[in-house]
């Protein structure tokens, strides 16, 4: 079983990367367009490559003082001596997922807005290969990892399951702050500029988006790439694997044997498959509308998900039995949830719809009521994701047998997230894709091309606008399930340590326990503050980006007349600067505050920590993420020509929401998905350490 198991997931990551790689030259092989997009493309190559690069840096500081600290409780027998590497490993590839796409993506960008020359369809079918290339990517570095570990654990190190899965979940920490440094530092990069360069140039200056006299332009396209690409890559890279694994350590604990691992595992590699066949259904028309455009994604996609759930069902009957069947029924309950989650997104942020084309009416008097219309959306758009993932938790808890075995209905919840992120490499290509449009309409604006192309890669951004937002909607319901499952897994650990130091533990988590209830206020607030850590960040970065580009605008003499070029890479260099500086306290929070917790409150507070932080979180990262994208396409909404169109009083005041939604919608709401899974992964770390020395066990 354990060599046909690594067999297959190695398998299925190496056929991901050569799907990539083989996609990569077919974008490589486009014609880049002509001399000045080319010049554009590569100065936001450049300031891509040149921010990741000083990023990279600070990280490697992070991680080297984590592997010190984690180093030294393995000296005390507190851990397995494995788990500081594979920390590192799953930082690294992580990382390696992000840098990746955003090679790619940057290399795509100017290829689409030439493209877009000939047609919709060409557009079309080059950015989203670009965004392929991510997901594949992904996905394959993913089962990588995972495959490698296993293979290494199991016949170099000759480990049993349970132990295997212990000493695997722990690179689920490293691939969770990795993401959350990219999503963070990427997120304030990004959204300050695109705050800076909106509010001088389009409101004050009244000049077009991405109008190459805006000093800011180049460093709102690099953000494109920074923040919406490397920053994605590697938060789902971290959803992905950390979902495998969580699974794969309920498994084990419900069936104690490697099939329960089989499952998780063989479902990723499968769904690899089902993916790469639904990629060559995406394209679309000539002049076709957002709901065409939307169509021929979509069509992509729920075929991938049909596949997946028709191999699933002999996938559970043969690896774990018929008694189990119902297993495949959890799984089931994962995918059409996602599918769900992903139409509430869809048309809570999609201008083809009531919610968002009322939001475009609300700037009909002015930006105070776009932002109260934004914000009533954003706050009424959770609960049809929370009934949905309630619905999935219950009935993959039922039917996996959870009535007569609580382990293997935890186990069921964690197939579901497996379900859920099955089909990733594709829906992570609708997602991707998205900043390859955007970038592509700002090449196309700054190269002068034809109004024609413009309004090609216009409909393209305002796609990738929603599918993004589906794929926040995939990422943040799949953490939810994750977060679930790890906290199932986090209890195993307490017991496993407790069993094997001798150190007594009350394991029920009673609510009415006070430690429990004080970790539920202390973790509810969390993502309250998390969010106005990184939000106040994009706001005092963005306060200098607006203070160069004024600047800019009153001593550069012919700017405005365009007879005298900006000075882009102050920008750059700006944005650059606040955003490694802003993006260290996050994370640190991040990973202390579940240890100072454990150590204050016991194991009992950080249960509740954990169960605090999953609810607020999930109905906070919901929140802000189709707030944000209903304020961006409501704004696109009136640049098609609706409420008076562009540069009208109503398109002012609609910027101006559309500024608000930016720190909302691409760096505090996707960090919090990455923040509630982080505290989990940090306290399973951790257990022996709290179990062992916390205030608590003193007095009690």
């Amino acid at each position: 079983m354990e060599k046909w198991l690594a067999i297959a997931t190695l398998s299925g990551a190496v056929i991901a990367l050569l799907f990539a790689v083989v996609t990569a030259l077919k974008v490589l092989k486009a014609p880049e367009g002509n001399d000045k997009m080319k010049k554009i493309a590569s100065s936001i190559r450049q300031g891509a490559n040149a921010f990741l690069k000083r990023q990279y840096k600070v990280v490697v500081i992070f991680f080297a003082c984590i592997f010190a600290v984690l180093g030294v409780m393995t000296a005390f027998g507190l851990l397995s001596p494995f788990v500081p590497f594979a920390f590192v490993t799953g930082g690294f590839f992580s990382a390696l997922s992000g840098f990746i796409g955003m090679k790619i993506a940057t290399a795509a960008n100017s290829r689409t807005a030439n493209a877009c020359i000939k047609g919709l369809n060409p557009g079309l079918r080059i950015a989203f290969s670009a965004g392929s290339v991510m997901g594949f990517t992904v996905v394959g570095l993913g089962l990588l990892d995972i495959s490698v570990w296993f293979i290494l654990l199991r016949f170099v190190f000759h480990l049993d399951a349970s132990a295997i899965t212990s000493a695997m979940l722990t690179f689920g920490m490293g691939a969770s702050c990795m993401a959350l440094f990219a999503r963070v530092g990427g997120g304030i990069f990004t959204k300050a500029a695109d705050v800076g360069a909106d509010l001088v140039g389009k409101v004050e200056a009244g000049i077009p988006e991405d109008d190459p006299r805006n000093p800011a332009v180049i460093a709102d396209n690099v953000g494109d790439n920074v923040g919406d690409v490397a920053g994605m890559g590697a938060d789902l890279y971290e959803s992905y694997v950390g979902s495998v694994i969580s699974a794969s350590a309920l498994g084990v604990v419900a069936f104690s044997g490697f099939h329960a691992m089989a499952v998780p595992m063989l479902l990723a590699a499968v769904g690899i498959l089902c993916s790469i066949v639904g990629t060559f259904l995406v394209r679309t028309k000539e002049g076709a509308t957002q709901k065409d455009l939307l169509k021929s994604l979509s069509r992509g996609t729920n075929f991938s998900a049909v596949l997946i759930a028709l191999i699933s069902f002999p996938l559970v009957w043969f690896t774990l039995g018929k008694d189990h069947i119902g297993l495949y029924f959890a799984i089931l309950a994962g995918l059409v949830a996602g599918v769900l989650i992903g139409q509430s997104t869809e048309y809570y942020t999609s201008d083809s719809y009531k919610p968002t084309r009322s939001v475009s009416a609300d700037a009909e008097t002015g930006s105070a009521t776009v932002i109260i219309g934004g914000l009533s959306l954003g706050m009424l758009s959770t609960a049809l994701p929370i009934v949905i993932v309630a619905v999935a938790v219950i009935i993959s808890f039922f039917v996996s047998g959870g009535a007569g075995s609580a382990s293997l209905g935890l186990y069921g919840i964690s197939l579901a997230a497996v379900g859920m992120l099955s089909t990733l490499g594709i829906t992570l290509a609708t997602d991707a894709y998205g900043p390859v449009a955007d970038n592509a309409g700002g090449i196309a604006q700054m190269a002068g091309l034809d109004e024609e192309v413009r309004e090609r890669t216009d409909a393209l951004d305002s796609l990738g606008n929603t599918t993004a937002a589906t794929g926040k909607g995939f990422a943040i319901g799949s953490a939810a399930l994750t977060a679930l499952a790890l906290m199932a897994s986090y209890v195993d650990k307490i017991k496993e340590v407790s069993a094997s130091s001798g150190i007594a533990v009350d394991t029920t988590f009673d609510l009415m326990n006070p430690l429990v209830l004080i970790g539920v206020f202390v973790g509810g607030c969390l993502p309250f503050v998390f969010a106005a850590l990184t939000m106040s960040s994009v706001g005092r970065a963005a306060r200098s980006v607006v203070i160069e580009v004024r600047r800019q605008f009153k001593e550069i003499i012919g700017l405005m007349d365009g007879n005298a070029d900006p000075d882009y890479a102050s920008c750059v260099d700006l944005c650059t600067k606040a955003s490694l500086r802003e993006m260290v306290l996050p994370t640190v929070v991040a990973v202390a505050v579940p240890v100072i917790v454990g150590m204050i409150l016991g194991p009992q507070g950080v249960v509740g920590m954990l169960g605090g932080a999953t609810v607020t979180g999930f109905l906070m990262a919901i929140f802000m993420s189709n707030s944000g994208g209903a304020w961006d396409n409501a704004k696109k909404h009136i640049e098609s020509g609706v409420h008076g169109g562009k540069g009208s009083e109503p398109h002012k005041a609609a910027v101006v929401g559309d500024t608000v939604g930016d720190p909302f919608k691409d760096t505090a709401g996707p960090s919090i998905n990455i923040l509630i899974k982080l505290l989990s992964m940090v306290s399973i770390v951790f257990a022996a350490l709290v179990l062992k020395f916390n205030l608590p066990s003193l007095f009690f």
